[in-house]
Parts: structure tokens; sequence; C-alpha cells
């Protein structure tokens, strides 16, 4: 079976993604039938240039001065993490020998200070900023910019005969990552400042992404002492996450090459950075995983907009792809179950060992 999963990886890039590992980079927007018909349905993601190029965004917001003054009374939920990894994989608070799914702190807070807080200025800090509020945060929280760009794509809206369901802001620095994940969203990601660095594996290669059941965390973070504490949630909660890290620590590499072989031994993944005016479609159900570098005044900028996937043949095919048990993953697994069983049973040292 493992054999037969490979080939379908190699395949889907053959006859369909490409081998080279770059993506399809279109000079202009598309017409909503060369978009629908040459990359949502094939679940192909493409850059585009020049489909921002008309956002007074693309000049306004380079200046902090700009953004302070219109959002000079707004609050905007800033989320708080003493690395940059929200929404990623630490070490549990009960046992540093098992991971958990950790969620940031957030906090209401006047956008010239979140800003502040953000920049590269703020390094000594003991906390790592990053605007990343999801749930359609850019008309609710950052209305006063809504003239400054567009409130849908119209090829988007236009082939998927619906306006987004939600546009998010994204405002951080070169500290913040997101690990890789999924999203059931058609999703056109557009970079206003900075840069954004994208690694992208399609669905068909979802065992490559160990994907496992964590229990959920959340970090609170006090102002007063400065510093995180990581709870468990109660009632008790689990998370489907990917455990590959594709940037894993020098010391920590040869651990990771071994226990996540499919991901570092198969083909590369897609790798893409798109640039202020560009836009990235990343088709629903694509496992992506994001870094950034800022500006010359310290900040990375992106709008994205969510579409609602087609709940279709394709979504079924993933979920049976999904459900088939690759052998190399269950052992890797039980083995891991196991050790991490004797070392909960195993009993605490004493100051004499």
């Amino acid at each position: 079976m493992e054999g037969k999963i490979e080939t379908l990886w190699n395949e889907v890039r053959e006859l369909n993604l490409g081998t080279s590992g770059e993506l399809d980079r279109l000079h202009f927007p598309p017409t909503p039938l060369q978009f629908l018909r040459d990359y949502v349905s094939q679940n192909k993601p493409c850059i585009i240039s020049n489909a921002t190029h008309h956002w007074p965004a693309l000049t306004r917001w380079t200046s902090d001065s700009y953004l302070t003054s219109a959002l000079s009374s707004s609050h905007v939920s800033l989320h708080l993490t003493p690395h940059g990894r929200a929404d990623a994989l630490v070490p549990s608070p009960s046992s540093s020998s098992s991971l958990c799914f950790a969620s940031a702190h957030v906090q209401r807070t006047p956008f010239p200070e979140a800003l502040g807080l953000i920049t590269a200025k703020n390094h000594a800090s003991s906390f790592v900023a990053y605007a990343q509020q999801q749930n359609n945060c850019f008309p609710s929280e950052y209305s006063p910019l809504a003239a400054d760009c567009d409130s849908h794509i119209q090829f988007a809206t236009e082939a998927l005969g619906c306006r987004p369901e939600a546009v998010n802001m994204w405002i951080g620095d070169e500290r913040s990552t997101t690990s890789f994940h999924k999203d059931h969203y058609e999703n056109l990601y557009a970079v206003v400042t900075g840069q954004k660095h994208f690694l992208l594996l399609p669905p068909t290669d979802v065992h490559r992404m160990y994907v496992r059941e964590y229990p959920a965390a959340q970090y609170s973070y006090s102002p007063v002492t400065g510093e995180f504490e990581l709870e468990m949630e109660s009632p008790a909660r689990s998370v489907p996450w990917s455990s590959v890290d594709p940037y894993p620590a020098p010391e920590d590499r040869e651990e990771q090459l071994s226990k996540f072989p499919l991901f570092f031994n198969g083909p590369g993944p897609f790798c893409c950075t798109i640039n202020p005016g560009e836009m990235l479609y990343l088709p629903s159900m694509w496992f992506h995983h994001v870094r950034q570098s800022p500006d010359s005044r310290g900040r990375t900028i992106a709008v994205n907009y969510w579409y609602d996937m087609q709940f279709d043949i394709k979504y079924a095919y993933f979920n049976f792809l999904q459900s088939i048990q690759c052998p190399l993953i269950e052992s890797q697994t039980l083995a891991e179950t196991v050790q991490e069983d004797i070392d909960s049973d195993a009993p605490e040292k004493t100051e004499d060992e």
C-alpha cells in the first residue's frame, strides 16, 4: 500500500501540478472562466501578478502614520505567544515528553499600540505579537481601511458564484510563522507590504503530513510578570494537526528526518514567495506552511479572502484517501504511543539520581 500511495504523489505532479516545484504565474488576473476551469476545478494553486495594482493600500499602508491615524480609535485582536508560533505544537505543560496544540493569548488592543508591539523595534519584549484574528476580522476591526482594497475578488466571485465568507487582515514580522495545516476554503491571499513565503503540498500528500490528534491548550499572558502560562483546555478536546516541522533546528534535524521520512524523503513541496501586489490562489485542502519577511518598517501586511469550497466529489475522494492506513505511519504511531506510556509510568527521579 505504501508504494501505491507514493506512486500517487508522483502521478499527481506529472499529470497536473508539474514536477519543477514552482507554481503557474499569471501576469494578469484570469477571467472567471479561466480561473474556474484551469485552477479551481483542478485544485491547482497559482500566483497572480497585478491583481491588486489598483489598491490604494499598496502605497498608503507603507506609512505607519497613515495606519495609526486611520485606526486611531480602533481596537484590534492581538495574538501573543512566547515564540511566534500560534496554533502550533509545543511541549505539553503536563509532560515535556509529549506535545499539545497551543493557541495564542488574545487581547483587544488599540491599533497604534498593537502596531508598536508587532514591529521589529520591540524584539526585546518577552512575547511575539501578531495581528492574525480570523473570522472576517477586516470589516469588523479594520473598517476605516475598507476603501483601500477590494471587498471581494471579482474574478473569483464570478467563478465561484458567491462573495467571500471572510476577509482577514494579517500584520506581523519575521518571528511569526504558521505551521502546516489545511483549510476548507478557496483562499485568495494578497500581500500588501513585506513578503510571505509558502510551502505547499496537495491534498494527495496527506499521509506525508503525519496528522495526529493533539490535546488543546491555551496561552495566557500576564502583563504584570511578563510571563506566559500554558494550560490544557477544560473540558478537554483534541485537534488533528500536522506533526511535521519543515525547518527543524540543526540539532533536531536527524531526529525529525527519522520520525517523518515520508515528508523529508518524498517529492519536495511547492515553494513560493508572494510579493507586494501579488496574490496567491491557495486551493481548498492544500497543506501550507507560512513564514514572512518584513518591509523596511519591520512588518508584513496581507489580506486574504476565504470563499466557501464546494463539498463535492473531490472532498469525498480526499476523505477516502485520508482513511487509508499507511503501514509506516501506523507502526511509528504505535511505537510513540508505547514510549509515551512508558514515560508516563516511569517514577520521578529524586535528587540522588
